[in-house]
């Protein structure tokens, strides 16, 4: 099972990756996570690929492109692979074909945008250990306190109300083409997001079309 993962911040992508790559035993593979696999192993690309993040640029499409290649080449994907959050545009999502990776499905997991935001904006971090927390579906016993070290709870910058609308519509902007683009070839299947995980993940098998 070859799948590229598509949705929103917070349309809860992590929590079904990891669901499908325990069930089918395959990796769920991020851009971050690859170009950081590629920096610890110091490889070709790796170096290409530091010398921009030093300078403190976007590694260029064709430069993850050849990391995307390089990583898909390891044993552990020889089953399969879920790409998370790549590709992000049509140019990416072009030259990813022209290499010859090719994907069963494309899974976009939709969900309300105004759920996006309650979700988002009602999470919280301990400003002193990290643990996490969200006001409504796992609160701290003490409101605005960590349980675990007893520190402030905080919203990071990335959960503001408005951070978010501004990261909804550069991901509008940028996967409404892509979904058009894997719907013309018929690869584009939709999920929608459910209000509990188990119900959501129900959606993902029934849109994948597997038990």
């Amino acid at each position: 099972m070859r799948i590229i993962l598509l949705g929103a911040p917070g349309a809860g992508k992590g929590t079904q990756a990891e669901v499908l790559s325990n069930k089918y035993g395959i990796p769920t593979i991020s851009t971050g996570e690859m170009i950081r696999n590629a920096l610890r192993q110091g490889t070709e690309l790796g170096k290409e690929a530091k010398q921009y993040i030093d300078r403190g640029l976007l590694v260029p499409d064709e430069v993850v492109i050849e990391i995307v290649k390089e990583r898909l080449e390891d044993p552990d994907c020889q089953k399969g692979f879920i790409l998370d959050g790549f590709p992000r545009t049509v140019p990416q999502a072009d030259a990813l074909e022209k290499m010859g990776i090719t994907v069963d499905k494309v899974l976009s997991i939709e969900v309300a945008e105004e759920k996006i935001i309650e979700r988002m904006s009602g999470r919280r971090q301990c400003s002193r250990c990290g643990a996490t927390y969200h006001i409504i579906y796992k609160p701290s016993r003490v409101e605005n306190v960590c349980d675990v070290c007893g520190g402030e709870l905080i919203m990071r910058e990335d959960d503001a109300p408005e951070t978010v609308k501004n990261r909804l519509e550069v991901y509008r902007k940028q996967t409404e083409p892509l979904k058009k683009y894997y719907e013309d070839k018929g690869l584009l299947v939709v999920a929608y997001g459910q209000e509990e995980v188990r119900d959501t993940t129900r959606e993902v098998f029934k849109a994948l079309g597997v038990e």
